[in-house]
């Protein structure tokens, strides 16, 4: 079954888009999408059918699962499938590395739903923050060259559609506790505990 969200007039990414030259593009690819309850809550996990995975987004409710299917619909492909084989690979991933198996969710991520400066903060998360590592809002937005943009870095991370495969939950706020999380504060918690164990010197 197809999910056909409301109209949209505008694509938000198309002003980042190149130019088009040559032949015109491809139709959009197809989206397999599955919720599953997770050790860490209910999660939507969305695959192209090349294998990119574009979420793994917390969806603790209908609201917020429609939420997440109408932006791959709007950003990705209109036809958003619900069909659990092709998310197969992501499932386990997830699986390795809430079980402590892995130390990283071993797919290709996509980041087709973030905006241009999440996709700055998340690349950035991914290439400076190691497995079992903690480090602070501002202390990331230093990293990727932004020294004063601490809340933005945070508000960036709050609406991350790759939670856990790009790991936000290590970054925490400098006045100390965990800070917000897509998931909340027991799945935060729960995450940094995972690795805390399971970090090697």
């Amino acid at each position: 079954m197809t999910y056909r969200p409301a109209p949209t007039s505008s694509d938000p990414f198309a002003a980042f888009d190149p130019p088009l030259a040559g032949p015109p593009r491809l139709p959009p690819t197809d989206v397999s999408y599955v919720v599953d309850d997770t050790a860490v809550g209910r999660m939507l996990l969305a695959v192209r059918d090349d294998g990119r995975v574009v979420a793994t987004a917390y969806a603790p409710d209908d609201a917020a699962e429609a939420h997440w299917l109408t932006r791959i619909a709007a950003t990705v492909s209109p036809r958003v499938l619900r069909h659990p084989a092709p998310t197969d690979t992501v499932r386990r991933a997830l699986a390795d590395y809430l079980s402590g198996r892995a130390t990283t969710v071993a797919v290709q991520p996509d980041l087709a739903l973030a905006s241009p400066f999440q996709r700055e903060v998340l690349t950035g998360l991914a290439a400076t923050v190691g497995y079992g590592e903690r480090i602070t809002y501002a202390v990331l937005a230093a990293r990727i060259g932004h020294d004063r943009a601490a809340r933005a870095v945070g508000t960036a991370l709050g609406g991350n559609p790759l939670c856990v495969t790009l790991p936000c939950h290590r970054v925490l706020p400098a006045s100390g506790g965990v800070g917000g999380y897509a998931g909340g504060p027991a799945a935060k918690e729960h995450l940094l505990a995972l690795e805390a164990r399971h970090a090697h010197p």
